[in-house]
């Protein structure tokens, strides 16, 4: 078992003077994210899917032990809501090979719109390859039930733990590894605040019995703004005694 924690996205230019050199062109920003962190989910795929070429640039560019998480299209989990998702599978997983050995966790982010289907979820997860870890985020609190956990138990596949505004904080594992997405900890906007040191413990806490259990656990932070995602993931990994 292994603990990874990192951020949501590294490309940020309020993170100057937080983990960037002030006018840190943006083009340099990765190879200063790698420099003190060991994995990062990357988000902007979601909005657009990079090219084969550049899972390949990236498993050439990243160190050795660094794993990437990578947010699956909206064009898969909103536009499609994951209704045939073999053209889009068959994408992801050529990527995903040329990741290589820096491949993590394939997060698959349901919008709050989509109410809980069991079968809709079960094909979807049935026909995704077993080589590919995959956590799947609900955003509806329909999903959050016993059967559901069940279906991503038996395909394997990791029920996102969260932390954030107005969603569920259900500490539910359902594969050999942990997936939790540190959304801040306003109560009342996603994506905003700091954690506080009594917060980091708390998770810290909770890493420690998963990893214990022996899971592998991912922990990202997606409070970016004012640089609170770096913070609060080096305080946590100093916690974990890591860094």
């Amino acid at each position: 078992m292994a603990v990874h924690i990192g951020t949501s996205g590294w490309s940020y230019g309020h993170w100057d003077n937080v983990l960037y050199p002030p006018g840190l062109p943006a083009g340099k920003r990765l190879e200063h994210y790698v420099a003190e962190f060991t994995t990062v989910e990357l988000n902007a795929s979601f909005y657009r899917w990079p090219r084969d070429i550049t899972f390949a640039g990236w498993n050439h560019r990243l160190p050795p032990g660094f794993t990437m998480s990578v947010k699956a299209p909206r064009g898969l989990t909103h536009a499609r809501k994951l209704y045939q998702p073999e053209v889009w599978l068959e994408r992801i997983a050529r990527c995903w090979h040329e990741l290589g050995d820096k491949r993590a966790v394939l997060l698959v982010q349901l919008p709050p719109q989509l109410e809980r289907d069991d079968a809709r979820l079960d094909y979807f997860l049935a026909a995704v390859p077993e080589w590919i870890r995959v956590t799947v985020e609900f955003r509806h609190p329909t999903w959050d039930c016993p059967e559901v956990l069940a279906i991503l138990e038996r395909h394997g596949a990791a029920y996102c733990i969260m932390s954030g505004a107005n969603l569920p904080c259900l500490l539910q594992t359902t594969a050999p590894f942990a997936y939790v997405r540190l959304h801040g900890p306003d109560h009342r906007h996603l994506y905003a605040g700091s954690y506080s040191d009594a917060d980091l413990h708390w998770w810290a806490d909770r890493i420690r019995g998963w990893a214990g259990s022996g899971l592998d656990v991912y922990a990202y932070f997606n409070n970016d703004g004012g640089g609170n995602a770096v913070r609060n993931a080096r305080t946590l990994r100093a916690i974990l005694g890591d860094g």
